[in-house]
Order: structure tokens, then sequence, then C-alpha cells
């Protein structure tokens, strides 16, 4: 069914049965004739029109169409013709009327032509009442006495035909009686009510259908009856019907404030979009009474559906509901129901203009709410949090405590601690947590939290003293608090931008003073404290390890080997491997605390490809810490390394590790693989008591190598991960990757290195390195390439393809670049023809 405004829906109807004490002259129906013909033809044209309903009326205005030009065309009426005009015009309007009825639920052409002709032609009497045979209330203007059908009937007998006719098409639309009327409303079936409704609407345009009327039948329970069991057609119908009984009698809307009643509209409120229209918009008008105010809110559903209906698209059902949402708004149950269903507008201007008691009915609403973020969003733009923190400053215990509760909900959004920092509550809450009056002592844990959250912002930077007041009050709190101003501390700390402050809280030795909280037993404390220290300890260097001591150096041994936590490990795994690798001392603790054992059993339960965050975080600082064990210049804590399977971890961690900890694996097989060649068995030695095998014997080294003795790269399987490390996208391990295969490309050995990286099909990805690496790579790149291309046979392979990039290098790179370049260019023999680069 079309949707249309209610005054527009009726229009029509109206036009039906209230007209004008004017009469049309003959001329002007002459006019509307011609008219009619004309949208008639257009209307017929419909596919619809095959409906049996819609044929039928059409049929029957045609009659009449015919009638009415059988009157202008004839001398009959020409001296007197108003009477019979009035008439004729009359039966025309009702039956274009009957039309519009029968197709209202469908969309053709004409129809509105022919409604604005209806109007047009529906300026004459109002309907006066027929009493034929069939007592049609719909026909009270054919024939209103007796005596006048018996004065007319021998000049009207054809009239009187045409009467029947119409009479028999209404049959198939209407009721023939008001008691039939009331009764098919009531027991019908849904096309007798759907009829039955068109009926009644009827009545009311004629004004027929008194208050008094609707009353004593009852229409209004009928209607609200057959509301909760009939068709969507006809309750739409229903709806539309009793908001013309409000809109025309005011008295009759207390009786539609019954519960079950209003029940029966929020139920419509969740059917389509037309009825759920009318249904608000009936039930806003209706808000008028206090009854229905007070009862509609705790119907359940209405509010939200109400706010839904608010934020749809329907523009005229969306400003019903905002009309009906500000009414209910009045009271702060409705206001608590809105702000549930997402509508925050009505709490926020409670927390705004309230009362004190409302206020924190708000606040504590707000703090009890389980929100995401995009509600958290929304209450904070629509301004929620300023009155929050004022409540805050200045209202009284109740009003503070419930404030920073919401707040503290709030907080959780980047958005919103921004409003917050700009709000000027910082050094309110500063102040809170150094107050030692008892009575606000249950207000600094949720400012502590609040504190925590805000110091995520940027903007917490600007005053430098603030983590270091936090800091100061870590031992007069108790654990709930420490947690939160630790969270506080660390987040910080851990700006980009937050050296100012790191360097302060060195210089006023925080590691010492945290180093207490690593042995208590609230886990959360203690990690809270470990996480400080690793982030302070990246910019101690030398110092870190004074700064610890050796029994706090055990301890963070101990939580890394026996924490249940992923977090707790991962950040004591980095805390050891910020210590710097040639501490001599720190590495001997290390190895007596049997450290190294403690990371292999960790490496080899875990699955170093996981993208976890943690794991990966704990598997980059392990492969930090192997390189303290791997230093080229100690042989023997080499050996214990091999001795405790580093090696196989080291490669595993090549293969699927993050990039940062293949970046540390490939540091720590350089530093072994530098060692190789002196470690290697000769071919030609003598003195092996037991000849070693075939497989032993290394291509590269030129003699007998081993995994566990020698740390051989080859043997160990680690040239090929090495070589998928530089042919991906992942640009970080770049340097130390190269390193790791320059050590195969020793004086003594070059030749051989070089084979063998040409057999793995290494070269190119050493020339794509170039193209993109850093300076430093590109120095090893170019280094390495200096020997690859002393063979002939690999200058004649790849020299095309390494002299586009390095001729862009000598024209485009880097000063320090250009020396080596050149040298590269001259052993491929393009220095001369290419001179002017340099």
């Amino acid at each position: 069914m079309e949707s249309k405004n209610l005054p527009d829906v009726y229009d029509a109807d109206e036009a039906t049965s209230c007209v004008t004490t004017d009469c049309l002259t003959l001329s002007e129906l002459a006019h509307s004739t011609r008219k009619l013909s004309v949208v008639l033809s257009e209307f017929k044209e419909n596919k619809i029109m095959k409906t049996s309903p819609i044929r039928k009326a059409v049929e029957s205005l045609e009659t009449e169409l015919q009638k009415a030009k059988a009157l202008v065309a004839s001398p009959r009426y020409a001296s007197s013709p108003n009477k019979r005009v009035e008439e004729i015009t009359e039966n025309l309007g009702r039956s274009i009327g009957l039309v519009l009825f029968a197709s209202h639920d469908v969309s053709m052409n004409g129809k509105e032509k022919l409604e604005a002709l209806r109007r047009e032609m529906m300026s004459v009497a109002q309907f006066s009442a027929v009493s034929s045979d069939s007592k049609s209330d719909f026909l009270d203007d054919v024939v209103t006495e007796e005596e006048e059908e018996e004065e007319e009937e021998e000049e009207d007998d054809d009239d009187i035909s045409i009467v029947e006719e119409i009479i028999e098409v209404e049959k198939d639309f209407s009721c023939s009686t008001v008691e039939d009327v009331v009764l098919y409303l009531k027991c019908g079936n849904d096309e007798q009510l759907k009829v039955a409704l068109f009926a009644l609407n009827t009545l009311i345009c004629d004004n027929k259908a008194t208050g008094e009327w609707i009353d004593a039948e009852g229409v209004i329970p009928i209607l609200f009856s057959r509301l909760s069991s009939t068709i969507s057609v006809n309750r739409l119908s229903i709806i539309k019907n009793l908001r013309i009984i409000v809109a025309q009698n005011d008295g009759i809307m207390s009786k539609m404030a019954e519960v079950d009643y209003l029940s029966a509209l929020v139920k419509s409120l969740t059917r389509d979009e037309d009825e759920q229209r009318e249904a608000v918009g009936l039930l806003s008008t209706l808000s008028d009474v206090s009854a229905v105010r007070r009862r509609i809110g705790r119907i359940q559903g209405c509010i939200v559906m109400l706010v839904a209906i608010l934020n749809g698209e329907d523009q005229t059902a969306s400003n019903d509901a905002g009309k009906l949402l500000a009414t209910l708004s009045s009271n702060t149950q409705n206001a608590l129901h809105m702000a549930e269903a997402g509508y925050f507008k009505p709490l926020i201007k409670y927390l705004t203009e309230g009362s004190d008691m409302s206020k924190i009915l708000m606040a504590t609403a707000i703090s009890r709410m389980e929100l995401r973020d995009e509600t958290r969003a929304s209450i904070g733009e629509d301004g929620a949090i300023p009155p929050l923190v004022k409540m805050f400053k200045e209202g009284k215990l109740e009003a503070k405590l419930s404030s920073l509760s919401a707040l503290q909900n709030l907080s959780t959004l980047n958005e919103n601690t921004k409003r917050l920092i700009n709000s000027g509550i910082v050094p309110s809450l500063l102040q809170l947590l150094f107050s030692v009056t008892s009575v606000l002592m249950t207000l600094r844990e949720p400012a502590s939290a609040i504190l925590a959250r805000i110091a995520r912002s940027d903007d917490m930077l600007v005053n430098h003293n603030i983590a270091l007041q936090m800091f100061s009050l870590l031992n007069l709190s108790s654990p709930v608090i420490q947690i939160h101003l630790l969270e506080a501390l660390n987040n910080i700390v851990s700006h980009p931008r937050a050296r100012k402050v790191r360097r302060k809280m060195k210089e006023n030795g925080s590691i010492q003073l945290l180093l207490h909280f690593l042995t208590v037993s609230n886990p959360k404390i203690r990690i809270g404290a470990l996480s400080l220290i690793y982030t302070l300890s990246k910019e101690l260097s030398d110092e870190l390890m004074e700064q610890l001591g050796e029994t706090h150096v055990l301890t963070i041994v101990n939580s890394l080997s026996s924490s249940t936590s992923e977090n707790e490990k991962a950040i004591a795994a980095g805390i050891l491997c910020n210590i710097p690798v040639n501490d001599k001392k720190a590495t001997d603790i290390l190895k007596k605390a049997n450290l190294l054992p403690v990371l292999m059993s960790i490496m080899s339960s875990k699955h170093t490809n996981s993208t976890t965050p943690l794991l990966a975080q704990l598997v980059e600082n392990i492969a930090g810490i192997l390189i303290r064990f791997t230093i080229t210049s100690n042989v023997k804590l080499q050996l214990y390394a091999s001795e405790n399977r580093v090696i196989p971890i080291l490669v595993k961690i090549l293969s699927d590790g993050p990039i940062v900890a293949k970046c540390r694996a490939a540091t720590s097989l350089a530093q072994l693989s530098k060692n190789c060649l002196n470690l290697r068995k000769s071919k030609k030695s003598t003195w092996l008591c037991v000849p070693p095998t075939t497989e032993a014997f290394c291509e590269v080294h030129n003699g007998y190598c081993f995994v566990k003795t020698t740390f051989c790269m080859v043997k160990s399987g680690a040239i090929p991960p090495l070589i998928k490390i530089l042919e991906g996208d992942e640009r970080e391990a770049d340097e130390a990757v190269l390193e790791a295969l320059s050590t195969l490309l020793q004086e003594e050995i070059w030749e051989n290195g070089c084979n063998f990286l040409e057999k793995m099909a290494g070269i190119e990805f050493v020339i794509k390195v170039l193209e993109c690496g850093s300076i430093k790579t590109r120095e090893k790149a170019v280094w390495i390439l200096e020997r690859v291309f002393r063979v002939e046979e690999f200058r004649i392979k790849y020299g095309a393809m390494a002299q586009v990039v390095l001729i862009d290098l000598a024209q485009n790179g880097e000063t320090q670049l250009k020396p080596i370049v050149a040298k590269l260019l001259a052993q491929l023999e393009l220095l001369q023809v290419q001179s002017d680069y340099f």
C-alpha cells in the first residue's frame, strides 16, 4: 500500500463525504466529465484492471460517467439543472471513491489524478441518507425520503437502475448498515474486516461516527482486539482509523490508555515500515495523556524499538519517535532504558541539568553498563565527560564516586582519554591520590585506574614530573592502586617521545626502587614492575647489571623458568637480553644459573612461527640472549652452547621465527661460523683415531665438519633458510644474514664458498639486496659480490644483472658506497665505459 502521511491518505475520503453547499453548474459538470474521461482511459491501461473488484468498480464509474454525459447533452434539464447536477456529481464522486478503495493496496498509474478530480467534483452538498430496501448508509444521498422517490419515480426510472447497480458494486466493498459495520468489525473474517474498516472510515469522515456512537458501540476495544489478530493490511487500516478518531475526538484518547491497547501498538512498532510509521505516530499523539506516559515506558521492548525507529531511514517515523522519546524522558527510569538501548542524550541532559540525585543515578548507570567502543565514543561525543568531571571536582562523596566510576568505564577509549585530559582532571586525580583523608580513600582506586588509561596519551608527556609523582605513590598505596600506577607508568615511559621522562626516572634510581616488587606474590604487580624495569633497561647499557645486582638477576632467571605467564617470561627474557653481551660477569652468573638449559627447554616446547605477540616477543628476546653464549671470542662458551643444542634452535628460528628473532639467530650463527675454519678437521690429518665418514666432509671448508664441534653452517642446514630471508619481503635481517654468509667467503675458502652460494641459488638474492637494503647491508652485499665476480663464470652469468643496480648506486647512491661500487664496476670491466659516473 502506498505510504502517506495521515492527512493525505484521507483527503479523498473526506472529499467523498464533506462538500460545500454550492452547486455545480451544468457547464462545470460538462468540464468535469471531459476530464474524467481522459483520466479514466489512462487508469484502465493498468494491467491490474483484470482484478475483479477493481474491474467492477471501474465499470460502475463508467456507468455513472455515461449518465452524467447524458445529462449534459439532454435539454430536459437545461432550464433547472442544479438539483440533478448535484446528484449526478455526488454519484460520480462516490464511484471514484469505490475505484480508489478497490485499488488502495496497489500502485497504479492515474490514481493521483483521480483523487484530484474527485476533490474538484465533490464540492457539492454533503451526502444525505437514502432509505431504500437495502438500507444502505452510503446511498442516503440518492433517495432521502419515500415521498421524493414517489415524486421522481417516473422521471428517474433510468437513474434508479443506475443506483441499484452502484448498490450491487458497493456490496462487494462495504457493509449494508451501520450495524453490519460494527458486526463485521467484531466478528468478520479478514476480507469482511477489510471492507468494514473502509466503511468505518467513511462514517468517520461523514461525521456520522460520533464520539458517543464510537463509545456506545465499543469500537475502540473492538479495533484493538482485531489489531492483535488480523492481517497486515487490516492492522494498518485499524491504526489509521484510530488516528482519525483521535484527531476528531480529543476526549477519546483516554480510552486508549489501557496497557493491553498500548502493548498492541508497541507490537506494531516491530512490523513493516508503514504499520510502524502509523503506530509510532498514534503513540506520539496518545502520549499527551499522563496515563499513557506512565505506562508506555514500562512495556517491554517499547523504548528499544523507539530508539531503533529514531535511528531509521523513515524521516516521518523518526521524527515521531524522537518526540515520543523526548516526552518519555521526563521519567528518569525511561531515560535509563533509553541509554541501555543506545540513546544517551536524555541521560546526558540529566547529567547536565538534573538534580543531584538524578546526576548520581545517571553516572552510576554509565559505570555499570557493558559498553562497546562505538558506544563509548558516542557518549563522549554527546558531551558526557565535562559534567562528569564537574561532578567529581565539585560534588559530594557519592557524586565523586559515581562520576569517577563512570569516567573509568569511558576512559578505556583513547578519544575519551583526550577529552579527560582537556577537561583538566589530571591534577585533581593526583591530588586525590596524595590525600590522606580517610573518607576519600574509596575514590583512590577508580582515580588510579583513570590515570592508567589517560597515561596512554601523548598529552601526558607535557609535564615530565607526573611520572615521578606517580612513582612516589607506589609504596604508599594498596595493591590495586599499585597495579594501576604501574600500568600508568609503563604507558608513560613506553612513549617514543618519553626520553626525558625515562632519563629523569633513571637518575632518581627508579630501577632499584622497583626491584623489591619482583618477589611479591601478586602477579600483576610483579609483571608491572618487570615491564617498567624492561623499558628503562633499554637505555641503561653498562649500568644495568650494576643496578640489578646478582640477587635480582637470579630472581629474573627464576621468573623465566618457573612462571606460568607467557607475558612474565617474555619480559624477564627481555631484561636479560638487554644486559650487554660483553659483560663477562653477567655471563658467568647466567651460566651458573643454568639459564641456557632453561631457554632451550622453552624453545623446544614452543612453535616459533606463532603469530601471538607475546610468543613472538619471547622468541625474539631468547634469540637475543643466545648472542651472549655464541660470542666469537669465547670458543669454550660456544662449545657449551653447542652442547646444549643451541645451533638446531637457531636454525629453527631462521626458518619460522619472527623477523627480529631471525636477525638475532643469524648473528649468533655468524659468530659461531667465524671459528669453523679453525675448528675443522683437515682432510689430510692422520692423527684421528676414527676416520670421519664421507658425509662429514665439507665442500666449503675443505675438511671434516661437525655441527657440535666446528659449528659448520653448511652441515647445520642453515644456508637455505638464510637465503630464504633474502628472498622474502622483510628487510630487517638482511645485514645479519649477509654477515653470516660472508663467513663462507674467507680468503682461504672464498672460491669454495662462492661455488656453494651459487649452488644454493643465493647470488641473485644478494644482488636483490643491493636495490633496497640499508647502507651497511649494501656494503656487505658489495663485499660478497666482489668475491663472487672473481670467478669468470659468475661474472658472465650474473654481471649483467648486477651492473644495472651498481650503476644506479654509482650515480645516486650514498657517498661512502661509491668507492667500493667503483671497484666492483672495474672488476666487471665497466669502469672505463662509465667513468663519468665517478
